[in-house]
C-alpha cells in the first residue's frame, strides 16, 4: 500500500544545502519520490512511498530536533503520483516575494482547527459567528473545489496576493479565515493580512486537506486540487452524498468548451500557452490537438500569449545580438591591444632615434 505524506515547518535552518543532501540520501534509501523545498526559513515537502517506508521516513526526520512537532498529512495513493524525486534549496519555501519579509514565527494568523471551523459553519443561525473564508489558492485550483460562500482571491500565482489585497479591504474589521491546500501558504498569507492592518485573522490549521479528511463531502464542495499526478483528490468519493443535489457534494468543475460538469484537467499543447484548464472527456475527443477551446489568450499564469510571444522573440534577438556584439568587441579589443603593444615596442626600440 502506497501513501503520500504532505508537511511543512517554518523554522530557521542555517544549513539548507546540508539538509538537502541528507534528505536526498534518506529518500533514495527508502525509495521515496516527490518534491521538497528547503530554505533558511524552513522545509516544505510532499513525498510518496510505501506505508512502511513513510513511517521510517518520519522516524528519520524527527531525529533532527528542529523537525519535531510537525503536522503530517497522510493519504493513500497509487504509487504513481510523482515521476521522480526532486529536492531543492530556494530563497523561500513558498514564494511570496514581498518587499517586507513575513516570518510566520513572528506574525501569522490564529490557528483554527477543522473542528472549530465546522462549528462556525454549522452553528445555529441565532448564535452563528460572522466570519469570511478567504481562499488563498490559485484560480485553477479553486475551479475544481472550494468552500461554499468563500471569497475566491483571483490569484494566478501566490505572488499576486499584494496586488489583490484591495479585493478584501472592506473586511479589515471583520473575522477572516484564510484557507489553502495544506496550510503552508496561509501561514504567510494570514501574516501578510495582519501586516496590512486586518484586525481578526485566522488560518485553517492543517489546510483544506485536513478539513476534508474529517468532514468529507460536506462544506467543501467539489475536489481538492493537488500538485501531483492525481490532480484532484477527494475523500470517500463513492459516498452517495456526492451524487445528490447537495451543493457541497456535487462536481463544481466546469468544462471550458461545453460548460458541463467535469474535473478533468489538461495542459494546452501550444508551447506559448501551456494553460491548465478543465475539459470533459467528450470535448477532449473532439479537441484532438488539446488546445484552449476558445483560442489561446492567457498562459497558465495569466500572461497574455501574444505579449509572451513578442517578449520571447525580442529575447532571442537580443541574445543573438549580444553574442555577436560580444565577439565584435572582443576582436576589436584584442586588435587594439596588439596595435598599442606594437607601438610601445617600436617606441622602446627606436627611442633614441625618435626623441634625439
Amino acid at each position: 500500500m502506497h501513501q503520500i505524506i504532505l508537511f511543512y515547518k517554518y523554522i530557521y535552518l542555517d544549513n539548507p544545502e546540508e539538509i538537502k543532501n541528507k534528505q536526498k540520501k534518506i529518500c533514495s534509501q527508502l525509495n521515496l519520490v516527490g518534491r521538497c523545498i528547503i530554505a533558511h526559513e524552513g522545509i516544505n515537502a510532499t513525498f510518496e512511498g510505501t506505508q512502511e517506508n513513510i513511517k521510517k521516513y518520519i522516524l528519520e526526520l524527527e531525529k533532527d530536533n528542529r523537525f519535531l512537532n510537525i503536522h503530517f498529512k497522510i493519504s493513500s495513493s497509487s504509487g504513481n503520483s510523482f515521476p521522480k524525486l526532486s529536492i531543492k534549496t530556494r530563497k523561500e519555501i513558498v514564494s511570496l516575494d514581498l518587499t517586507c519579509d513575513i516570518d510566520p514565527n513572528q506574525i501569522t494568523g490564529l490557528r483554527l482547527s477543522p473542528e472549530e471551523l465546522y462549528e462556525w459553519i454549522q452553528g445555529p443561525n441565532e448564535t452563528k459567528k460572522e466570519f469570511y473564508i478567504v481562499d488563498m489558492r490559485n484560480i485553477y485550483e479553486q475551479k475544481v473545489g472550494n468552500f461554499k460562500n468563500s471569497i475566491l482571491m483571483p490569484l494566478t500565482n501566490f505572488r499576486d496576493l499584494p496586488k489583490f489585497i484591495k479585493n478584501i479591504e472592506h473586511l479589515k474589521n471583520k473575522t477572516i479565515v484564510t484557507v489553502c491546500t495544506g496550510g503552508v501558504r496561509c501561514e504567510k498569507a494570514s501574516g501578510f493580512l495582519l501586516s496590512q492592518n486586518f484586525k481578526d485573522v485566522y488560518q485553517l490549521d492543517g489546510g483544506i486537506v485536513s478539513y476534508m479528511e474529517k468532514y468529507p463531502n460536506e462544506d467543501f464542495q467539489g475536489k481538492l486540487y493537488v500538485f501531483d499526478q492525481r490532480i484532484a483528490m477527494g475523500f470517500y468519493t463513492d459516498d452517495p452524498k456526492r451524487n445528490t443535489s447537495q451543493l457541497s457534494a456535487t462536481v463544481i468543475g466546469e468544462c471550458e468548451a461545453c460548460k458541463k460538469p467535469s474535473e478533468n484537467y489538461i495542459n494546452c499543447l501550444n508551447l506559448f500557452c501551456h494553460r491548465h484548464f478543465i475539459i470533459c472527456e467528450e470535448c477532449l475527443v473532439e479537441n484532438k490537438n488539446q488546445l484552449c477551446p476558445k483560442s489561446c489568450i492567457l498562459t497558465r499564469y495569466g500572461k497574455k500569449v501574444i505579449i509572451l510571444k513578442i517578449k520571447n522573440i525580442f529575447k532571442n534577438i537580443f541574445k543573438k545580438s549580444f553574442i555577436k556584439l560580444k565577439k565584435l568587441f572582443f576582436n576589436l579589443a584584442k586588435n587594439s591591444i596588439f596595435k598599442i603593444l606594437k607601438i610601445i615596442f617600436y617606441i622602446k626600440k627606436n627611442y633614441e632615434t625618435i626623441f634625439r
